[in-house]
């Protein structure tokens, strides 16, 4: 299987899915890229040896690393270790070995992330959707806002719970904290409601489904990241109960 989905060329992400300790915090949550060197077997692959900047990473041998391909397919991901390492042809590159299987990848502005993240929200007021409109970013400061919970959130979007519902088609700023790399940051995203249902088994309290506006894509590429910093401590602590 592997040799029908990754091909020699194509970018591969790697990061490590190590034990977290205080000291190799900031390293764990690295994502390195590089690409497919030759695909060896069904289980093993060379990959080129990532760099960061002008330096050469050496992913040390038995080490464990989470690997997501970008093939002709869509996205693949699979846990792998590394068995060995050397130059050929004039280049470095590490030979890794498959601990799992292949798995398709959604893309990852559109993966979602069961969370469950305080919210603060509010309808937005017509000068703010009309700076919107005009790809302008203006929040009016002071004005009342209502509490809700993420459920899960996406680079693309979000579904949040709260006891009381907006209007399907309704623009709302929503402001909440993302924890990465042990800092907390505030975000305020402007987004559109795509739906807005109430829970058969909890009357009074609605699931919404939100999708961003011309959202930062700075901003999107942080959320992102934070959801795959937490998506890997997740399988780590999975790992850790086999």
């Amino acid at each position: 299987m592997l040799a029908e989905i990754v091909k020699a060329g194509q970018v591969v992400e790697i990061q490590s899915t190590a034990k977290e300790t205080e000291e190799n915090k900031e390293e764990l949550a690295t994502i390195y890229r590089s690409k497919v060197f030759d695909i060896l077997s069904e289980d093993q692959l060379e990959i080129l040896m990532p760099m960061e900047k002008t330096k050469l990473i050496l992913l040390p041998i038995d080490g464990s690393f989470d690997l997501c391909f970008y093939t002709d397919s869509g996205l693949y991901q699979c846990f792998a270790k590394v068995i060995d390492r050397y130059k050929s042809n004039n280049v470095y590159v590490v030979v890794m070995e498959l601990t799992s299987n292949l798995r398709k990848f959604q893309r990852r502005e559109y993966y979602r992330f069961s969370c469950g993240l305080e919210m603060h929200s509010r309808q937005m007021e017509p000068e703010e959707i009309k700076a919107i409109d005009q790809n302008e970013f203006y929040i009016a400061p002071g004005l009342p806002v209502k509490r809700s919970l993420i459920i899960n959130i996406s680079g693309g979007g979000m579904r949040f719970i709260a006891n009381y519902s907006y209007d399907v088609g309704s623009m709302i700023y929503c402001n909440y904290t993302l924890l990465t790399h042990g800092q907390a940051k505030e975000y305020q995203i402007v987004g559109k409601v795509l739906s807005a249902e109430e829970l058969d088994n909890r009357p009074g309290v609605f699931e919404h489904r939100l999708e961003y506006v011309n959202v930062d894509e700075d901003v999107r590429e942080e959320i992102i990241k934070y959801i795959f910093e937490e998506e890997i401590k997740k399988r780590r602590k999975e790992q850790g109960r086999k």
